[in-house]
This record gives structure tokens, sequence and C-alpha cells, in this order.
């Protein structure tokens, strides 16, 4: 992706969603002398090839492997990745804006690395999206954003990896969503004032109960909610009751639950912490 080719270059005009809480001239980032580490984080995902919880940021992306507390910066480069999702082995998926030191439009639309996040390569609507929220299933990828050309929110889904897109119509904004792990036409989608089911991958949609916030769908098991508040509860599918189970103390930033009851959650001082038992109990892994 034509990666460190320029100086740092003037910083870049760009309006973007409320929830980035970017400056206008602040689309993209550069190196620092201070490495404050893992802060304003986006997203969270566990590559299968290590194990390793990566961690997508404002200022680039770091991994913090198994037994470890201290999060590493991966690669050089200090893009904005805002939305990401791990796709497979080392194969992730991400959004968002270029490293200022690269000659690159300040969305970068649909990218994917397959180095486990120290190199993106451009997979479609380079220069035209930018999605916050990005999540996949095999081919099918669905994507939240905006639109650079005209700067409002947008809803795709793609089937084919993400070379075509759809346009679709979410009851409102998308604060997160979860794909069903065996059917990928079936999502759990959390707006700022309810959560929304879809089994027809996202043509229509109808509320279901549960507190607005950040959800996830791990294979292999039901699903997981962290509200605002930081509390974390499960059901075992969408429109069922939800328990709560435990709380993380502290406002989520980023959530992401895998097979056997693991859960992660950043919170927005920039604290990652985990639960290993379904979200009972909660330690803090990394530190700022």
């Amino acid at each position: 992706m034509n990666r460190l080719q320029t100086l740092v270059v003037a910083s870049v005009a760009v309006t973007t969603l409320a929830s980035c809480g970017e400056d206008a001239n602040d689309a993209g980032a550069g190196p620092t002398t201070n490495e404050l580490g893992p802060i304003h984080v986006h997203a969270l995902g566990v590559n299968p090839a290590d194990e390793a919880l990566y961690i997508a940021t404002h200022t680039g992306m770091f991994s913090l492997a198994e037994g470890e507390s201290e999060a590493s910066r991966v690669g050089d480069s200090y893009q904005d990745t805002m939305g990401f999702t791990v796709v497979g082995p080392d194969r992730f998926l991400g959004s968002g804006h270029p490293d200022l030191r690269e000659d690159l439009p300040p969305y970068l639309g649909l990218i994917e690395s397959s180095d486990a996040g120290r190199a993106w390569d451009p997979v479609s609507l380079l220069g035209e999206a930018d999605f916050h929220v990005l999540e996949a299933a095999g081919e099918r990828i669905y994507g939240f954003g905006s639109d650079f050309e005209t700067r409002r929110e947008q809803f795709l889904v793609s089937r084919d990896g993400g070379r075509r897109w759809q346009q679709l119509d979410p009851p409102e904004s998308l604060l997160s969503l979860a794909i069903n792990p065996a059917d990928p036409d079936e999502l759990l989608m959390s707006g700022r004032r309810a959560l929304y089911r879809s089994a027809d991958a996202g043509k229509s949609w109808e509320p279901v109960s549960g507190e607005p916030g950040l959800v996830a769908w791990p294979e292999g098991s039901g699903l997981y909610l962290a509200t605002e508040e930081g509390t974390v509860a499960a059901t075992a599918a969408p429109g069922g009751e939800w328990q709560q189970v435990g709380e993380i103390g502290g406002e989520p930033a980023a959530f992401e639950a895998v097979a056997g009851g693991v859960l992660y959650a950043a919170l927005h001082d920039g604290a990652i912490e985990q639960s290993t038992d379904g979200g009972r109990t909660w330690v803090v892994r990394s530190d700022p």
C-alpha cells in the first residue's frame, strides 16, 4: 500500500462520524517521540495464528501476546484503524485513515492484511468509504461508516469478500454489530436507542430486548453485551432474556468475545481487561 513513501504531509481536512472523536484536521496520525501505547482504542480481535489480542487504535495497531502484560506496536505504521476484524490466521480486515506519511486518500475504504497487521493492501472503496463498524463471516462483510463524497452515514454488505457492495437501510445508526457464526444472514445490531435483529442479512429488522451497547457473538456460545455503564450481560439467542453476569469496571470503548467464554474489553483510558469465565470476573491485562 505504498507504505512510508513520503515525508509527513499536511493534515487533511475530513469530516468523520461523531463517534470517531477526531478533529476535522486530524484524519490520520504520525509518529511521535512518546510511545503512548494503545490509547483511543477502536476495536479488538484475537488472531487464531498465535492467540494474541490485536488492538486497533487511532495511532496504529498493537498486539498483546498471551501471558504478556504490555502491548507492543505492530509494524511501523500509525494508521488510524477505525473498523477492524480478524477473519482468519494472520488475516485481518480494516478501514479508517492513513498514516500521514502515506500518499493515500483520507478514507481507506476496505483494506486487508495477510501478515497480522504489519502491512495493508486496498480491497475496495479506497477514497470513498470509512467504516467504523466492520464485521465479517467468510465472504460476507458488513460495514457501517461514512461516505467521503456526501459525508453521510451508510451501511453496506458484501457477499464476495469486499469486491462489490450493496447498501442497506438500518433502523438507526449502528453502534455495534454481531454476526451469527453459524448463519451470516442473522445479525444482532445495537443502535444508541435499542437492539435489533435481522434474519435476512440486514434487509429487514425487528427490535429485541436488551440495552444498547457493544455486542459480540462468539462461535459455540450465546451472545454477550457490554453496556455504556460497563455491565456485561449474556443471552442464548437474539430476542432472549439478557442475564447480567458481571461488571467491567468502566465504560468500554471496544468489546470482543471468543470461544470458551473468553471476553476482552478496552476502556477509554486504554486499559485492556479480560474475563475467562464469560464476563463474571475481570482482570486488567494491560495498562496504557
